[in-house]
């Protein structure tokens, strides 16, 4: 049976170990515009009451959500806000409001996700109907501590064809004083008529300045080298940067550069001994990482290929001239076949539930071949 994230007893799916859920955040990094838009709509007594926020995964949607969701429900009246004479949307992590919504504690928000479900211990695949319907109950009732309702869709990637037919049958007929903000890393895919009744916020990667400061903010114990060199892996996505950080991600991109820098002449024993441990139970993120961080290498290679050396980019020292010397032994188109072939590989096995060392191993074998020219 599945049910609704309850705030004790079920593990996150959005939550990085070590780190600030995106309610639990105070800072915001970079976004400074919609912010501004957010705030100047609220101030003008127009405020839209659904907002599509659109961007990469990781780059403070769900930060900016929550972060609006707390001013609202402070300062529900825009003269309230001019007489204090607030100018930011700032809510001190003291305040009761934000300790309540960090919580899952305030009455007044609703966030709508992939539900858990209790007999598999996971949670499911897609945002489902019977989650999306929740919102009948939320809206149904007088609002249970007054002023703003404020409802989540995190993300809207997730919903399935009923659920997104549900969301926009709310979506027409919106109760008063409400917000939704439905979050979506990929909006193409939504339905034409739910983007229509949305005001659209399209949130940016962040600048590597930004990008930079959110890293020191939260890894400041962290050696400059690999606080730079997170930053540049993270392509903007202060998630993603969390993500590398908190899971190995500097050592393993290492690791695989060094595997990969010795091409043609492949490391075989070096190179089993990362697959076991990549495909060990458990082992998930790092799974993913060394997927990403791969595709990410081979897409650079290709672009430095064809623009020439990026040094002022590097990651690893030297890895412009591993980088040149490899594009310069086999065509481009082959090397954008190695990152095409290899990625769909990695997406039928998991579709499969096939063996990841085999993956991996496989992954290797056409880099080599590659390599070889």
């Amino acid at each position: 049976m599945a049910r609704s994230p309850e705030p004790s007893d079920i593990p996150e799916p959005d939550r990085l170990e070590g780190f600030p859920h995106p309610r639990e955040t105070e800072i915001l990094y970079g976004h400074a515009e919609a912010e501004d838009a957010l705030r100047h709509a609220f101030m003008s007594g127009r405020l839209h009451h659904a907002w599509l926020v659109t961007g990469p995964a990781g780059i403070g949607k769900a930060t900016l959500a929550y972060r609006f969701a707390r001013f609202l429900l402070k300062y529900s009246d825009p003269r309230v806000v001019e007489a204090a004479g607030i100018e930011t949307l700032h809510v001190p992590p003291e305040d009761a409001i934000f300790r309540r919504v960090a919580a899952r504690g305030h009455a007044n928000v609703l966030t709508l996700r992939k539900p858990w479900n209790d007999k598999t211990k996971r949670y499911m695949t897609v945002l489902s109907v019977d989650e999306v319907r929740r919102t009948q109950s939320f809206f149904g009732m007088k609002a249970g501590e007054g002023g703003w309702r404020i409802c989540i869709v995190d993300t809207a990637d997730d919903m399935n064809a009923n659920a997104a037919n549900a969301l926009l049958k709310v979506l027409e007929e919106p109760p008063p004083q409400t917000i939704f903000f439905v979050l979506a890393n990929h909006p193409g895919r939504l339905l034409p008529t739910i983007r229509s009744r949305c005001r659209q916020l399209a949130l940016k990667p962040l600048r590597h300045d930004q990008l930079l400061s959110a890293v020191h903010g939260h890894l400041g114990h962290m050696a400059d080298g690999d606080m730079e060199a997170v930053a540049r892996l993270a392509q903007g996505s202060v998630g993603r940067a969390l993500m590398l950080a908190g899971g190995g991600g500097i050592e393993l991109y290492r690791e695989m550069h060094g595997l990969i820098s010795s091409l043609p002449k492949a490391d075989i024993p070096a190179i089993h001994a990362m697959a076991d441990k990549l495909a060990r139970r458990g082992n998930d993120q790092a799974y993913g990482m060394f997927r990403e961080l791969l595709s990410d290498w081979l897409v650079r290679l290709v672009r430095q290929g064809a623009t020439g050396p990026d040094r002022a980019g590097e990651i690893v020292a030297g890895e412009s001239d591993v980088m040149a010397r490899l594009a310069d032994g086999a065509p481009l188109d082959r090397w954008v076949e190695v990152w095409e072939n290899t990625a769909r590989s990695a997406e039928r096995a998991e579709a499969l539930n096939l063996d990841r060392k085999q993956v991996i191993l496989g992954t290797f074998a056409a880099l080599e071949a590659a390599a070889r020219g």
